[in-house]
């Protein structure tokens, strides 16, 4: 499959310095990115309380929020992999800021519409960008970089409504614009991350042809199927932990709202752990190792979860955790292996099918929830991870392990 990007503008450096500081920052922006995307969830009960919102206007706002953040990711990619612009990374992170300024002093439900808006549209800028960027400053390193980026914003994800209950819950609208503070910080550290990636498109770099994937179109293709529903098993899984397993935890063992919220709180540093140790974990023993063990690995798991007792549903949702978070950093290089010379544009589709999938996951599994009970959507989502088996069907395009 002929790419017509170059070297220069894939950005990658197979062999050379891995750049700690530029990882580092990355990594903080998506932090603080997705701890204000996990704001927007948190403060629905206010919302909906202040401006008299439906159910059904309350999933319209994260309807919006998940279409701007997921469906524009993969054209920006596209379009800065054929002409790089350094700088959308802060002017992007400028839509969000907005939109929280604005939805801090919005006075109406189409208000709370273009402000959720925008803060999708900085993210759907954010996240192909910034993995190119990581992958320029990774030095080969690919799979540890694309983690270190992605524990960044499941970091975010675990403390931002930590942070809404402390500065927003019970004490009104107005208080949502502290979180421009947070957004402010992340657009002056994007600044320094754009002067860099301005620099480093700019050094002269040893002419090269285009880089070319070793498959066919058909085998390209037919892999990145197979990734897409690799995503689509992780995350409609993911998404029954991360939105329902408070529900779940209070309805079968009665515990308490605060006790529900430790068990999540201890769910999602599994996922962060994970996250972290599969790029890697995928550097030394190859991604499709890691993909295998990921998602098929977490089967057992999953399928025993919904009949143990409430000691060995924590265990079990902490091994769960980290074993198939595992897998979003491996699949992601995977996937820009397939096809060179195009890391903005895969970057773009697998974060877009990630917050897509996620959000129509949700509210599909809400509908389930209301109809059947809470416990039938942990029966019926143990089986996602058999998915796994489809992993044999990926081709071999690991590159070179190095020392």
């Amino acid at each position: 499959m002929n790419s017509t990007a170059t070297t220069a503008v894939t950005g990658s450096r197979p062999h050379g310095e891995t750049i700690m500081q530029i990882l580092g920052a990355v990594a903080l922006v998506h932090l603080l990115n997705d701890l204000t995307q996990a704001m927007l969830p948190s403060i629905y009960p206010m919302l909906k309380a202040e401006f008299g919102l439906s159910f059904t206007q309350v999933g319209l706002i994260t309807l919006t929020f998940q279409c701007t953040a997921s469906l524009l990711q993969p054209w920006i990619g596209l379009y800065t992999d054929r002409r790089p612009m350094p700088f959308l990374l802060p002017m992007g992170m400028v839509a969000t800021l907005i939109g929280v300024l604005m939805m801090s002093f919005a006075s109406s439900f189409p208000a709370l519409l273009v402000s959720a808006a925008l803060i999708g549209v900085g993210s759907s800028t954010f996240h192909p960008e910034a993995s190119r960027v990581a992958r320029a400053a990774s030095g080969g390193r690919f799979g540890f970089a694309q983690s270190l980026f992605q524990v960044g914003g499941n970091a975010g994800s675990a403390l931002g409504p930590v942070l809404a209950a402390a500065l927003i819950i019970g004490r009104g609208q107005g208080n949502i614009a502290w979180f421009g503070l947070l957004v402010a910080t992340a657009i002056a550290v994007l600044l320094y991350v754009s002067r860099w990636h301005s620099r480093h498109l700019a050094q002269p770099k040893k002419v090269a042809a285009a880089p070319v994937s070793p498959l066919s179109r058909g085998r390209v293709y037919g892999a990145l199927t197979v990734l897409a529903l690799l995503v689509f098993s992780k995350y409609i899984y993911m998404s029954s932990l991360t939105s329902y397993y408070t529900f779940y935890l209070i309805d079968k063992f009665g515990v308490s709202v605060s006790n529900a919220q430790l068990y999540l709180f201890l769910f999602l540093a599994a996922v962060a752990a994970g996250t972290f140790m599969g790029g890697p974990i995928g550097d030394r023993i190859g991604r499709k190792r890691v993909i295998w063990i990921s998602i098929l690995g977490a089967a057992p798991f999953t399928l025993a979860l919904p009949y143990v007792g409430l000691f060995w549903t924590a265990v079990l949702s902490v091994v769960i955790g980290f074993v198939i978070s595992s897998a979003f950093s491996a699949i992601v290089v995977f996937a820009q292996e397939l096809v060179p010379g195009k890391v903005g544009m895969i970057a773009g589709i697998f974060f877009g099918l990630m917050f897509g999938i996620s959000g129509i996951g949700a509210a599909a599994m809400g509908h389930i929830a209301d109809t059947h009970g809470i416990g039938f959507v942990y029966q019926l989502c143990s089986y996602l991870p058999l998915l796994g088996i489809l992993t044999v069907l990926l081709p071999h395009v690991e590159q070179p392990k190095r020392g």
